[in-house]
C-alpha cells in the first residue's frame, strides 16, 4: 500500500472522528445512525493511521505531496 493521504487530510479525518465519537458517547447520536457513524469514525482513524484510503486508489487520487526526483 502506497501512501495516498496528506497530513491535512489525516488531521481532518481525526477531527471528524473525534467529533462523531463525542456526539455518540454523550448520547446525542443514538440508534442505528449513531452506530453507523461510529463505525465510519473508526474507519477514518484507521485510514489516518496508515495514510492510505482505499477509496482514493481506484480513482488515482492522492492528497499527499509528490516527491520530485
Amino acid at each position: 500500500m502506497k501512501k495516498n493521504m496528506g497530513s491535512a487530510d489525516r488531521i481532518i479525518r481525526i477531527i471528524i472522528a473525534a467529533v462523531i465519537a463525542t456526539l455518540y458517547f454523550t448520547g446525542i447520536l443514538t440508534g442505528t445512525v449513531g452506530i453507523v457513524l461510529l463505525v465510519l469514525a473508526g474507519v477514518f482513524v484507521l485510514t489516518s493511521l496508515v495514510s492510505f484510503c482505499p477509496l482514493y486508489a481506484p480513482f488515482g487520487l492522492k492528497t499527499c505531496s509528490v516527491k520530485k526526483a
